[in-house]
């Protein structure tokens, strides 16, 4: 399997490529985003640009891949709706919209978020936005679309969130994360977990094309 990955510095993303890297299966990563992973792999090349919204003068290097893990995205904590929508939506499908021509039989991934409104109408904007935008993607023409829908996520393998407020809140429940996972495994899941169950959907397919956080544990 060859994998793009966007998002790879982000909390979900750095699960994500150290499943990937860890995977015989995955032949190579491209990771794209506005900075570096700060690892170092045969498997992982790194493509870093400061528009993310035009990938015109690189599309020689985005043909040939099986799955793209989209795991770009910010909190919209202080954000209006149109700032959000252009970080969320319009960065999700001006990659989703290259990649499909390029590659016709990729399977998408879209790290979505637990509480999405898939009607678009729902008073929550965050929801809203992330509605439309799993609801755009799942009209393309890819082999497969999923999206992924964590609630909270527990950290592992040294992962850290780069919003200081969640990386604090993970540092002081931390210990109790991983047990109330196990008690209550519809509220959350992992970074290991999230890796896993994207690159099992990406080889294998899934059921359902939206997943809670049951069904990514179930994975």
């Amino acid at each position: 399997m060859k994998a793009i990955l966007f998002g790879a510095s982000g909390m979900v993303g750095q699960g994500v490529l150290g499943e990937c890297l860890l995977n015989p299966e995955v032949q190579s990563v491209l990771s794209i985003g506005r900075s570096a992973t700060g690892q170092q792999h045969d498997k992982l090349r790194e493509l870093i640009r400061s528009n993310l919204l035009d990938y015109s003068d690189v599309q020689s290097q985005l043909a040939g891949f099986d799955a793209c893990f989209f795991c770009l995205g910010v909190s919209s904590a202080g954000m209006n709706e149109e700032n959000y929508r252009k970080v969320t939506y319009d960065l999700t499908m001006a990659a989703a919209e290259t990649l499909v021509k390029l590659n016709p039989g990729m399977t998408f991934i879209y790290v979505s978020g637990m509480g999405t409104d898939s009607s678009e109408r729902g008073r929550v904007m965050w929801a809203r936005v992330k509605g439309q935008t799993e609801n755009a993607l799942l009209r393309m023409p890819f082999k497969a679309v999923y999206a992924m829908r964590p609630g909270f996520i527990v950290p592992q393998h040294g992962v850290r969130s780069k919003t200081r407020l969640y990386q604090a809140f993970y540092d002081v429940l931390g210990p109790v994360m991983p047990w109330l996972l196990r008690v209550a495994p519809g509220l959350g899941t992992s970074t290991e977990q999230m890796g896993r169950a994207m690159l099992k959907l990406a080889k294998a397919g899934g059921a359902k094309h939206a997943l809670e956080n049951r069904d990514i544990n179930r994975i």
